[in-house]
């Protein structure tokens, strides 16, 4: 079982990366812009984005203090307030918010989407990443009756409803605070017409993962793909 988490682990690792490579792609240059990280931990990923779009504007979100330092040491602006409330930005003031893996997490995605809308100009665009509640790995999860491998997170005591997960057992990190455990998960469809409900347009979409098949098979069905991004304007 160690040997098969190590695997797995590898695995997941090779595809996360694929899937901030497609994050990356759907960037636009613009020097000018200001740049909001949702969930921006240490800021390592925020001033990637950030040298891919050629600004400097950087700003985050991140609860977690020690993080939050490690950000700003960065040079990231940073802001701690929850996810699930009111933004603490004013109105139509960032050309591109971001969130990866985020969105999963929280009570409240109605807020969320339309708390970035507010805040984003005229012509911005956001980007949006998350686990796939479709992703094969997870439809033969609930075929064979067990919890989809993207949801048995939901207890700080650790995974359940899976006996073949790789976090089975574990003392995982993803147990220790309710606040990452995976509360609400979408399909990519789900996710394309919650962010029409809030108006946003011009949705386009990338995915990454298909086990236990080659990635090239993701670009090909992004409907069962393990992670998807899409990008809206509003």
């Amino acid at each position: 079982m160690n040997k098969l988490r190590s695997l797995a682990n590898n695995w997941m690792c090779g595809v996360e990366e694929t899937n901030r490579r497609n994050i990356l792609s759907m960037l636009d240059k613009n020097p000018d812009a200001k740049v909001l990280d949702l969930g921006c931990d240490d800021g390592s990923w925020s001033i990637e984005l950030g040298k891919e779009i050629g600004s400097n504007n950087i700003y985050g979100v991140e609860v977690v203090e020690s993080r939050a330092k490690d950000a700003m040491d960065k040079g990231v602006v940073i802001k701690g307030f929850d996810l699930n409330g009111e933004f603490d930005f004013e109105d139509n003031f960032f050309d591109v918010v971001h969130s990866n893996q985020v969105i999963e997490h929280l009570h409240d995605t109605d807020n969320f989407i339309s708390e970035i809308y507010r805040i984003l100009k005229p012509g911005g665009y956001i980007i949006v990443s998350t686990v796939n509640l479709a992703s094969w790995h997870n439809v033969f999860s609930l075929i064979l009756g067990f919890q989809p491998f993207d949801v048995t997170n939901i207890s700080i005591k650790g995974s359940v409803g899976n006996p073949v997960s790789i976090w089975r057992g574990v003392d995982s990190g993803f147990n220790k605070h309710k606040s990452w455990q995976h509360v609400r998960m979408f399909t990519l469809r789900a996710l394309k017409e919650f962010l029409e409900l809030y108006e946003f347009k011009d949705i386009k979409s990338k995915s990454a993962g298909y086990y236990p098949l080659p990635n090239f098979f993701a670009n090909i069905d992004k409907n069962h793909g393990h992670y998807i991004v899409v990008k809206a304007y509003k």
